[in-house]
């Protein structure tokens, strides 16, 4: 068996993942244990759909926030958080700076989407 050539790596949300892992369990009819322990774990926490959630990523790029980059966004819309601590929390984890101000803008973008649905 040869080994796989990294062709690309990309982040994605919990949402796009299940869609994906959905569309090969169609495909192939049947998904190995790994693939079908993550379905099961993405199937009671990832409730969006994959247009809300690439709505609410369109929506934060706009904020054109210095230093964020896509791979927070997909955080951020994988976990939407409600609270600027919470987002505190998951920033974090990066080597990242983001001003009080902007963190307030990007809570009050996933707050007004929120009440939206």
């Amino acid at each position: 068996m040869g080994v796989p050539n990294i062709i690309e790596e990309k982040p994605i949300t919990m949402v796009e993942l299940k869609e994906e892992l959905t569309k090969i369990k169609s495909r192939d009819k049947e998904l190995n244990f790994r693939s079908n322990k993550t379905l099961e774990y993405l199937n009671v926490f990832a409730k969006m759909t994959p247009q809300k959630a690439v709505e609410l990523e369109q929506k934060l790029e706009k904020l054109n926030i210095p230093r964020l980059r896509d791979f927070h966004m997909k955080k951020i819309v994988d976990i939407l958080p409600k609270t600027v601590d919470d987002l505190k929390v998951i920033l974090q984890g990066y080597t990242l700076t983001v001003s009080n101000e902007n963190i307030k803008k990007i809570v009050s973008q996933i707050d007004s989407f929120t009440k939206q649905k």
